[in-house]
Protein backbone atom coordinates (compact mmCIF):
# COMPACT_ATOMS: atom_id res chain seq x y z
CA UNK A 1 0.00 0.00 0.00
CA UNK A 2 1.10 3.37 -0.62
CA UNK A 3 0.10 6.67 1.03
CA UNK A 4 -2.15 7.38 -1.77
CA UNK A 5 -4.41 4.90 -0.55
CA UNK A 6 -4.88 5.50 2.95
CA UNK A 7 -8.11 7.53 4.15
CA UNK A 8 -9.00 10.04 4.20
CA UNK A 9 -8.19 9.57 0.92
CA UNK A 10 -8.19 13.56 -0.77
CA UNK A 11 -5.90 15.02 2.15
CA UNK A 12 -3.61 11.62 1.81
CA UNK A 13 -3.29 12.48 -2.65
CA UNK A 14 -2.50 16.13 -1.46
CA UNK A 15 0.27 15.48 1.08
CA UNK A 16 1.56 12.45 -1.45
CA UNK A 17 2.07 15.13 -4.31
CA UNK A 18 3.61 17.58 -1.97
CA UNK A 19 6.42 15.05 -0.77
CA UNK A 20 7.37 14.87 -4.74
CA UNK A 21 7.82 18.68 -4.44
CA UNK A 22 11.33 20.09 -3.07
CA UNK A 23 10.42 22.77 -0.60
CA UNK A 24 13.75 23.93 1.84
CA UNK A 25 13.44 26.75 4.15
CA UNK A 26 14.36 29.45 1.95
CA UNK A 27 14.63 27.90 -0.82
CA UNK A 28 10.92 27.07 -1.91
CA UNK A 29 10.38 28.49 -5.47
CA UNK A 30 9.62 24.90 -6.62
CA UNK A 31 6.46 24.55 -3.85
CA UNK A 32 5.35 28.65 -4.79
CA UNK A 33 5.32 27.49 -8.41
CA UNK A 34 3.62 24.26 -7.75
CA UNK A 35 0.60 26.30 -5.10
CA UNK A 36 0.23 28.49 -7.94
CA UNK A 37 -0.27 25.78 -11.05
CA UNK A 38 -2.61 23.98 -8.52
CA UNK A 39 -5.06 27.31 -7.70
CA UNK A 40 -4.96 28.07 -11.40
CA UNK A 41 -5.35 24.42 -12.36
CA UNK A 42 -8.59 24.05 -10.41
CA UNK A 43 -10.19 28.18 -10.69
CA UNK A 44 -9.54 28.94 -6.93
CA UNK A 45 -8.88 33.04 -7.05
CA UNK A 46 -5.27 33.23 -5.22
CA UNK A 47 -3.22 36.03 -4.34
CA UNK A 48 0.86 36.08 -3.64
CA UNK A 49 2.96 38.94 -2.04
CA UNK A 50 6.15 39.52 -2.80
CA UNK A 51 7.75 37.55 0.40
CA UNK A 52 6.68 34.56 -1.33
CA UNK A 53 3.31 33.62 0.71
CA UNK A 54 0.91 32.43 -1.13
CA UNK A 55 -3.03 32.60 -0.76
CA UNK A 56 -6.15 30.74 -2.49
CA UNK A 57 -10.06 31.77 -1.60
CA UNK A 58 -13.06 29.65 -1.52
CA UNK A 59 -16.37 30.82 -1.59
CA UNK A 60 -18.93 30.05 1.28
CA UNK A 61 -20.99 27.29 0.20
CA UNK A 62 -24.91 28.76 -0.11
CA UNK A 63 -26.61 29.23 3.76
CA UNK A 64 -22.59 30.33 4.79
CA UNK A 65 -22.20 33.23 2.90
CA UNK A 66 -22.89 35.70 6.46
CA UNK A 67 -20.17 33.48 8.33
CA UNK A 68 -16.82 35.16 8.68
CA UNK A 69 -14.27 33.77 6.42
CA UNK A 70 -11.91 31.16 8.20
CA UNK A 71 -8.21 30.97 7.24
CA UNK A 72 -6.75 28.04 6.56
CA UNK A 73 -2.96 28.38 7.79
CA UNK A 74 0.12 26.23 7.05
CA UNK A 75 3.81 26.86 5.99
CA UNK A 76 5.17 25.35 3.02
CA UNK A 77 9.04 24.43 4.07
CA UNK A 78 10.33 21.89 5.56
CA UNK A 79 13.31 21.11 7.47
CA UNK A 80 15.53 19.22 5.76
CA UNK A 81 17.81 16.96 7.83
CA UNK A 82 19.00 13.28 6.84
CA UNK A 83 20.86 10.43 8.00
CA UNK A 84 24.91 10.69 7.58
CA UNK A 85 24.97 7.63 5.24
CA UNK A 86 21.78 8.86 3.02
CA UNK A 87 22.34 10.34 0.07
CA UNK A 88 20.28 12.81 -0.77
CA UNK A 89 19.69 16.46 -2.39
CA UNK A 90 16.63 18.37 -0.92
CA UNK A 91 16.73 20.84 -3.47
CA UNK A 92 15.91 17.95 -5.82
CA UNK A 93 14.72 14.74 -5.01
CA UNK A 94 11.34 14.01 -4.19
CA UNK A 95 10.80 12.48 -0.05
CA UNK A 96 10.16 9.06 -0.27
CA UNK A 97 7.64 7.88 1.51
CA UNK A 98 6.34 4.90 3.15
CA UNK A 99 4.11 2.71 5.71
CA UNK A 100 5.40 1.23 8.75
CA UNK A 101 2.74 -0.43 10.81
CA UNK A 102 0.73 2.63 12.38
CA UNK A 103 3.24 5.30 10.90
CA UNK A 104 4.09 7.32 7.63
CA UNK A 105 7.52 7.57 7.36
CA UNK A 106 10.47 8.78 5.29
CA UNK A 107 13.67 6.73 4.30
CA UNK A 108 16.24 8.46 5.65
CA UNK A 109 14.83 12.01 5.89
CA UNK A 110 12.78 14.52 7.43
CA UNK A 111 9.21 13.42 6.08
CA UNK A 112 8.01 16.79 6.04
CA UNK A 113 4.29 16.30 7.27
CA UNK A 114 5.78 19.28 9.37
CA UNK A 115 3.55 21.50 7.98
CA UNK A 116 3.04 19.34 4.70
CA UNK A 117 0.13 17.65 6.17
CA UNK A 118 -1.68 20.66 7.13
CA UNK A 119 -1.15 22.40 3.53
CA UNK A 120 -2.67 18.98 2.24
CA UNK A 121 -5.52 19.72 4.63
CA UNK A 122 -6.38 23.03 3.14
CA UNK A 123 -5.70 21.67 -0.28
CA UNK A 124 -8.44 19.11 0.09
CA UNK A 125 -10.63 21.39 1.94
CA UNK A 126 -10.51 23.65 -1.02
CA UNK A 127 -11.26 20.67 -3.46
CA UNK A 128 -13.69 18.91 -1.53
CA UNK A 129 -17.63 20.54 -3.14
CA UNK A 130 -19.02 18.15 -0.47
CA UNK A 131 -18.14 20.54 2.36
CA UNK A 132 -20.37 23.18 4.05
CA UNK A 133 -17.68 25.68 5.09
CA UNK A 134 -18.05 29.61 5.07
CA UNK A 135 -15.61 31.41 2.30
CA UNK A 136 -12.05 29.78 3.17
CA UNK A 137 -8.74 31.82 2.55
CA UNK A 138 -6.05 28.95 2.88
CA UNK A 139 -2.83 31.40 3.41
CA UNK A 140 0.44 29.28 3.02
CA UNK A 141 3.81 30.94 4.35
CA UNK A 142 7.56 30.53 3.73
CA UNK A 143 10.38 30.07 5.63
CA UNK A 144 9.21 29.02 8.99
CA UNK A 145 11.07 27.22 9.88
CA UNK A 146 14.31 29.26 9.98
CA UNK A 147 13.39 32.55 10.45
CA UNK A 148 9.26 33.29 10.18
CA UNK A 149 10.17 35.48 7.18
CA UNK A 150 6.38 34.72 5.38
CA UNK A 151 5.03 35.67 8.58
CA UNK A 152 7.30 38.59 9.17
CA UNK A 153 6.49 39.76 5.15
CA UNK A 154 3.01 39.45 4.95
CA UNK A 155 1.48 41.55 2.39
CA UNK A 156 -0.87 44.04 2.90
CA UNK A 157 -4.49 42.50 2.22
CA UNK A 158 -4.09 38.95 1.85
CA UNK A 159 -6.54 38.27 4.65
CA UNK A 160 -9.87 38.96 5.33
CA UNK A 161 -10.97 36.26 7.52
CA UNK A 162 -12.06 36.80 11.30
CA UNK A 163 -10.52 32.61 12.46
CA UNK A 164 -7.24 31.75 11.86
CA UNK A 165 -6.86 28.09 12.08
CA UNK A 166 -3.46 27.20 12.05
CA UNK A 167 -2.57 23.73 11.02
CA UNK A 168 1.03 23.41 11.97
CA UNK A 169 0.60 21.39 15.42
CA UNK A 170 1.91 17.64 16.39
CA UNK A 171 -0.21 16.15 18.68
CA UNK A 172 -4.01 15.12 17.99
CA UNK A 173 -6.53 15.75 20.69
CA UNK A 174 -4.61 18.69 22.11
CA UNK A 175 -5.53 22.51 21.08
CA UNK A 176 -3.11 25.04 20.91
CA UNK A 177 -4.01 28.84 22.05
CA UNK A 178 -0.28 29.79 22.52
CA UNK A 179 3.21 29.32 22.12
CA UNK A 180 6.50 30.85 22.78
CA UNK A 181 8.52 33.27 21.26
CA UNK A 182 12.17 33.09 19.66
CA UNK A 183 15.46 34.48 18.98
CA UNK A 184 18.40 33.69 17.51
CA UNK A 185 22.20 34.23 19.55
CA UNK A 186 25.00 33.64 17.07
CA UNK A 187 28.78 33.97 17.52
CA UNK A 188 31.58 34.18 15.47
CA UNK A 189 35.24 34.04 16.52
CA UNK A 190 38.09 34.26 14.43
CA UNK A 191 41.10 31.72 15.94
CA UNK A 192 44.68 31.48 15.56
CA UNK A 193 46.42 28.93 14.00
CA UNK A 194 49.66 26.84 15.07
CA UNK A 195 52.22 24.81 12.72
CA UNK A 196 51.03 21.20 13.34
CA UNK A 197 53.31 19.51 16.83
CA UNK A 198 55.50 17.16 16.49
CA UNK A 199 55.20 13.28 16.93
CA UNK A 200 51.37 13.71 16.93
CA UNK A 201 48.68 11.29 15.98
CA UNK A 202 45.12 12.44 14.68
CA UNK A 203 42.20 10.99 14.94
CA UNK A 204 38.21 11.51 14.36
CA UNK A 205 36.13 11.32 17.73
CA UNK A 206 32.33 10.60 16.71
CA UNK A 207 29.16 10.85 18.60
CA UNK A 208 25.50 9.91 16.43
CA UNK A 209 22.33 8.50 16.75
CA UNK A 210 21.18 10.47 18.94
CA UNK A 211 17.25 11.58 18.60
CA UNK A 212 17.97 15.19 18.10
CA UNK A 213 14.11 16.47 17.21
CA UNK A 214 12.72 19.73 18.34
CA UNK A 215 14.26 22.37 19.71
CA UNK A 216 10.96 23.70 21.31
CA UNK A 217 8.50 20.60 21.40
CA UNK A 218 11.62 18.22 22.27
CA UNK A 219 13.73 20.38 24.80
CA UNK A 220 12.09 18.86 27.74
CA UNK A 221 12.56 15.38 27.17
CA UNK A 222 16.32 14.87 28.60
CA UNK A 223 17.82 14.00 24.95
CA UNK A 224 21.77 14.40 24.48
CA UNK A 225 23.08 17.78 22.47
CA UNK A 226 26.03 16.07 20.66
CA UNK A 227 27.71 19.34 20.31
CA UNK A 228 27.84 19.00 24.61
CA UNK A 229 28.94 15.72 24.45
CA UNK A 230 31.85 16.05 22.57
CA UNK A 231 32.91 19.28 23.95
CA UNK A 232 32.73 17.85 27.40
CA UNK A 233 34.99 14.98 26.54
CA UNK A 234 37.43 17.43 25.46
CA UNK A 235 36.91 19.99 27.98
CA UNK A 236 38.56 17.05 30.13
CA UNK A 237 40.87 15.63 28.49
CA UNK A 238 42.62 19.06 27.57
CA UNK A 239 45.66 18.61 30.09
CA UNK A 240 45.63 15.04 30.69
CA UNK A 241 46.49 14.42 26.83
CA UNK A 242 47.46 17.77 25.62
CA UNK A 243 44.96 17.87 22.84
CA UNK A 244 45.28 19.39 19.66
CA UNK A 245 42.03 20.62 17.98
CA UNK A 246 41.72 20.96 14.21
CA UNK A 247 38.25 20.90 14.17
CA UNK A 248 34.70 20.70 15.56
CA UNK A 249 31.66 20.25 13.59
CA UNK A 250 28.03 19.42 14.72
CA UNK A 251 24.48 19.78 13.70
CA UNK A 252 22.71 21.97 11.70
CA UNK A 253 19.87 23.53 12.37
CA UNK A 254 19.19 26.43 14.82
CA UNK A 255 15.77 24.63 15.73
CA UNK A 256 16.54 21.10 15.53
CA UNK A 257 18.42 19.36 18.84
CA UNK A 258 22.01 18.10 17.30
CA UNK A 259 22.23 14.85 16.89
CA UNK A 260 25.82 14.36 15.31
CA UNK A 261 28.63 15.72 16.00
CA UNK A 262 32.90 14.76 15.29
CA UNK A 263 36.19 16.53 16.05
CA UNK A 264 39.44 16.41 14.49
CA UNK A 265 41.88 16.21 17.02
CA UNK A 266 45.87 14.87 17.69
CA UNK A 267 47.39 13.92 20.95
CA UNK A 268 51.26 12.51 21.51
CA UNK A 269 51.89 9.21 19.50
CA UNK A 270 52.56 7.53 22.84
CA UNK A 271 48.95 8.25 24.21
CA UNK A 272 46.85 7.61 21.14
CA UNK A 273 45.85 4.15 22.43
CA UNK A 274 45.01 5.68 25.80
CA UNK A 275 43.34 8.34 24.24
CA UNK A 276 41.18 6.17 22.11
CA UNK A 277 40.27 4.19 24.64
CA UNK A 278 39.30 6.91 27.53
CA UNK A 279 36.90 8.42 24.72
CA UNK A 280 35.40 4.85 24.51
CA UNK A 281 35.19 4.53 28.13
CA UNK A 282 33.27 8.59 27.92
CA UNK A 283 31.12 6.84 26.01
CA UNK A 284 30.36 4.20 27.83
CA UNK A 285 29.46 6.30 30.72
CA UNK A 286 27.31 8.72 28.88
CA UNK A 287 25.18 5.92 27.58
CA UNK A 288 24.51 5.49 31.24
CA UNK A 289 23.97 8.67 32.23
CA UNK A 290 21.27 8.94 28.93
CA UNK A 291 20.05 5.20 29.17
CA UNK A 292 16.02 6.44 29.59
CA UNK A 293 16.21 9.01 26.94
CA UNK A 294 18.79 8.05 24.19
CA UNK A 295 18.72 4.55 23.10
CA UNK A 296 20.84 4.31 20.10
CA UNK A 297 23.66 6.95 21.02
CA UNK A 298 26.74 6.02 19.57
CA UNK A 299 30.97 6.90 20.30
CA UNK A 300 33.24 5.91 17.44
CA UNK A 301 36.98 7.17 17.37
CA UNK A 302 38.77 6.14 13.64
CA UNK A 303 41.98 7.99 12.16
CA UNK A 304 42.27 10.78 10.73
CA UNK A 305 44.89 12.17 8.31
CA UNK A 306 46.93 15.31 9.67
CA UNK A 307 45.24 18.90 9.29
CA UNK A 308 47.52 21.45 7.89
CA UNK A 309 46.96 23.49 11.01
CA UNK A 310 45.63 23.28 14.33
CA UNK A 311 44.22 26.14 16.53
CA UNK A 312 46.48 27.90 19.10
CA UNK A 313 45.99 26.50 22.45
CA UNK A 314 44.35 29.39 24.01
CA UNK A 315 41.89 29.82 21.05
CA UNK A 316 41.04 26.11 21.96
CA UNK A 317 40.54 26.58 25.36
CA UNK A 318 38.41 29.58 24.46
CA UNK A 319 35.81 27.56 22.71
CA UNK A 320 35.61 24.28 24.73
CA UNK A 321 35.20 26.38 28.00
CA UNK A 322 32.42 28.55 25.52
CA UNK A 323 31.16 25.10 24.49
CA UNK A 324 30.87 23.58 28.30
CA UNK A 325 29.46 26.91 30.00
CA UNK A 326 26.70 27.91 27.35
CA UNK A 327 23.65 27.24 28.89
CA UNK A 328 21.51 24.74 27.51
CA UNK A 329 18.34 22.49 27.85
CA UNK A 330 15.09 23.75 29.90
CA UNK A 331 16.24 27.23 31.88
CA UNK A 332 12.66 27.72 33.47
CA UNK A 333 9.13 25.92 33.55
CA UNK A 334 5.62 27.93 33.38
CA UNK A 335 3.56 28.89 36.86
CA UNK A 336 0.94 30.56 34.76
CA UNK A 337 0.45 26.76 32.49
CA UNK A 338 1.77 23.60 34.85
CA UNK A 339 4.03 21.36 33.13
CA UNK A 340 4.85 24.09 29.80
CA UNK A 341 8.24 25.17 29.28
CA UNK A 342 8.61 28.44 29.56
CA UNK A 343 12.48 29.48 28.79
CA UNK A 344 14.99 27.00 26.91
CA UNK A 345 18.04 27.48 24.86
CA UNK A 346 19.38 25.51 22.58
CA UNK A 347 22.89 25.11 21.56
CA UNK A 348 22.45 24.06 17.85
CA UNK A 349 25.34 23.71 15.58
CA UNK A 350 29.24 24.71 15.52
CA UNK A 351 30.51 25.15 12.45
CA UNK A 352 34.37 25.69 10.82
CA UNK A 353 35.44 27.59 8.24
CA UNK A 354 39.26 26.10 8.14
CA UNK A 355 39.83 28.65 5.71
CA UNK A 356 38.66 32.06 6.97
CA UNK A 357 39.76 29.97 10.34
CA UNK A 358 36.04 31.15 11.56
CA UNK A 359 34.25 29.59 13.85
CA UNK A 360 30.45 30.29 14.48
CA UNK A 361 28.50 28.85 16.98
CA UNK A 362 24.74 29.08 16.25
CA UNK A 363 22.05 28.69 19.11
CA UNK A 364 18.29 29.65 19.54
CA UNK A 365 16.71 30.99 22.87
CA UNK A 366 12.85 30.52 23.47
CA UNK A 367 10.59 32.05 26.26
CA UNK A 368 6.51 32.38 26.55
CA UNK A 369 7.35 35.47 28.36
CA UNK A 370 9.04 38.02 26.31
CA UNK A 371 11.58 39.67 29.21
CA UNK A 372 12.50 35.82 30.16
CA UNK A 373 13.69 35.30 26.23
CA UNK A 374 15.52 38.25 26.42
CA UNK A 375 17.38 37.68 29.41
CA UNK A 376 17.65 34.18 28.25
CA UNK A 377 19.68 35.96 25.19
CA UNK A 378 21.47 37.57 27.31
CA UNK A 379 22.58 35.25 29.28
CA UNK A 380 23.82 33.21 26.39
CA UNK A 381 26.07 36.20 24.93
CA UNK A 382 27.68 37.11 27.99
CA UNK A 383 29.52 33.70 28.02
CA UNK A 384 30.17 34.42 24.29
CA UNK A 385 31.29 37.99 24.88
CA UNK A 386 33.74 36.89 28.03
CA UNK A 387 35.61 34.23 25.42
CA UNK A 388 35.64 36.88 22.90
CA UNK A 389 33.34 36.05 20.31
CA UNK A 390 31.38 38.67 18.22
CA UNK A 391 27.71 38.35 18.78
CA UNK A 392 24.60 39.01 16.72
CA UNK A 393 20.82 38.25 17.45
CA UNK A 394 18.43 37.95 15.05
CA UNK A 395 14.84 39.87 15.51
CA UNK A 396 13.11 37.58 16.92
CA UNK A 397 9.81 36.58 16.90
CA UNK A 398 6.89 37.03 19.42
CA UNK A 399 4.92 34.68 21.62
CA UNK A 400 1.32 34.23 21.14
CA UNK A 401 -0.71 34.54 24.32
CA UNK A 402 -3.33 32.50 25.41
CA UNK A 403 -6.91 33.71 24.77
CA UNK A 404 -9.43 31.09 26.63
CA UNK A 405 -12.23 33.22 25.98
CA UNK A 406 -12.17 32.92 22.20
CA UNK A 407 -15.42 31.89 20.69
CA UNK A 408 -13.30 29.85 18.25
CA UNK A 409 -11.32 27.65 20.82
CA UNK A 410 -15.50 27.41 22.37
CA UNK A 411 -16.18 25.57 19.13
CA UNK A 412 -13.29 23.56 18.79
CA UNK A 413 -14.21 21.96 22.43
CA UNK A 414 -17.38 21.68 21.15
CA UNK A 415 -16.80 20.29 17.88
CA UNK A 416 -14.01 17.79 19.26
CA UNK A 417 -16.29 16.60 22.24
CA UNK A 418 -19.37 15.91 20.04
CA UNK A 419 -16.78 13.96 17.60
CA UNK A 420 -15.16 11.71 19.92
CA UNK A 421 -17.01 12.04 23.44
CA UNK A 422 -13.90 12.95 25.32
CA UNK A 423 -12.50 16.44 26.19
CA UNK A 424 -9.62 17.73 24.41
CA UNK A 425 -6.63 19.35 26.12
CA UNK A 426 -6.40 22.95 25.45
CA UNK A 427 -2.61 24.28 26.53
CA UNK A 428 0.19 26.19 24.83
CA UNK A 429 3.26 25.02 23.51
CA UNK A 430 7.16 25.47 23.61
CA UNK A 431 7.64 25.49 19.96
CA UNK A 432 7.42 28.30 17.90
CA UNK A 433 4.08 28.86 15.66
CA UNK A 434 3.50 32.11 12.88
CA UNK A 435 -0.03 32.90 15.04
CA UNK A 436 2.03 35.70 17.45
CA UNK A 437 3.30 37.72 14.10
CA UNK A 438 -0.37 37.54 12.65
CA UNK A 439 -1.87 38.58 15.85
CA UNK A 440 0.62 42.21 15.74
CA UNK A 441 -0.96 42.52 11.86
CA UNK A 442 -4.35 41.32 12.43
CA UNK A 443 -5.18 42.51 16.33
CA UNK A 444 -9.00 41.09 15.64
CA UNK A 445 -8.18 37.68 14.79
CA UNK A 446 -9.22 34.52 17.17
CA UNK A 447 -6.76 31.89 16.54
CA UNK A 448 -6.37 28.26 17.97
CA UNK A 449 -4.03 25.60 16.48
CA UNK A 450 -4.61 21.74 15.98
CA UNK A 451 -2.98 18.53 13.78
CA UNK A 452 -2.80 15.55 14.04
CA UNK A 453 0.24 13.33 15.60
CA UNK A 454 3.77 13.52 14.45
CA UNK A 455 6.92 12.41 16.71
CA UNK A 456 10.42 13.47 15.85
CA UNK A 457 10.05 16.13 13.71
CA UNK A 458 13.21 17.80 12.66
CA UNK A 459 14.83 14.44 12.53
CA UNK A 460 14.85 12.04 10.31
CA UNK A 461 12.79 10.03 12.67
CA UNK A 462 9.89 12.10 11.82
CA UNK A 463 6.84 9.86 11.35
CA UNK A 464 3.01 10.71 10.83
CA UNK A 465 0.63 8.61 13.03
CA UNK A 466 -1.70 7.36 10.31
CA UNK A 467 -5.00 6.84 12.57
CA UNK A 468 -4.64 10.85 13.79
CA UNK A 469 -5.11 11.86 10.69
CA UNK A 470 -8.98 10.88 9.96
CA UNK A 471 -9.59 12.66 13.64
CA UNK A 472 -7.87 15.66 12.56
CA UNK A 473 -9.96 15.73 8.93
CA UNK A 474 -13.19 15.12 11.17
CA UNK A 475 -12.27 17.90 13.34
CA UNK A 476 -11.40 20.57 10.52
CA UNK A 477 -14.49 19.57 8.68
CA UNK A 478 -17.24 19.92 11.31
CA UNK A 479 -15.28 22.68 12.57
CA UNK A 480 -16.11 24.57 9.33
CA UNK A 481 -19.46 23.58 9.41
CA UNK A 482 -20.55 24.44 12.59
CA UNK A 483 -18.39 27.98 13.54
CA UNK A 484 -20.80 31.10 13.47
Amino acid sequence: MTIRELEPKLIWEQFDDITKVPRPSKKEGKIIEWLVAFAQKHGFDYQTDSTGNVVMRKAATPGFEDRPAVILQSHMDMVCEKNSNVEFDFENDPIETYIDGEWVKAKGTTLGADCGIGMAAALAVLLDNSLEHPAIEALFTVDEETGLTGAFGLGEGMLTGKYLVNLDSEDEGELFIGCAGGIDTVATMTYESEELPEDYTFVRLEVGDLLGGHSGDDIDKGRANSNKLLARFLYNAIDKFQVALAEFDGGNLRNAIPREAYAIVGVPSAEVEDFEERYLEFGQMMMEEFKHTEPRMRFAVTDAEAPKHVMSNDDMCYLLLTLVGLPNGVLGMSFAMPGLVETSSNLASVKFDLEKQEIKVTTSQRSSVESAKLYASQHIESVFYLAGFDVEHSDGYPGWAPNPESKLLTESVECYRKLFGTEPKVRAIHAGLECGLFLEKYPHLEMVSFGPTLRGVHSPDERLEISTVDKFWKLLVELLRTIK
